[in-house]
């Protein structure tokens, strides 16, 4: 199983904007509907954005109308604009396939966003 390899995090204010990208195969990207994820200190992952193969893509309501998920094939990578950032949006991010979230060895190290003044 070839793991995601996300970056793009970091600290910054609230308010601020941040992209994450990660890393994937292009066969998640071009077959799989593939999603972003976050988890806080002490809680669950949590699916926040998701995209289809086709590009419709799909928001929680925390974060809809401030984050954007987008994919680029050619590059086999997906990324998560984030804007207008909040305390509440400090976790760590992790991108996967929908459907292999079960298998705990399909998951990457994540990235680290931390959004604080």
């Amino acid at each position: 199983q070839v793991q995601p390899v996300e970056s793009g995090g970091g600290l910054v204010q609230p308010g601020g904007s941040l992209r994450l990208s990660c890393v994937v195969s292009e066969f998640l990207l071009r077959n799989r509907v593939m999603g972003w994820y976050r988890q806080a200190p002490g809680k669950e992952r949590l699916l926040v954005a998701w995209i289809t193969s086709s590009g419709t893509t799909y928001y929680k309501d925390a974060v809809q109308g401030r984050f954007s998920i987008s994919t680029d094939n050619g590059k086999n990578q997906m990324y998560l604009q984030m804007n207008s950032l909040k305390p509440e949006d400090t976790a760590v991010y992790f991108c996967n396939a929908l459907t292999l979230v079960e298998q705990p060895d399909s998951w990457g190290q994540g990235t680290q966003v931390t959004v604080s003044s």
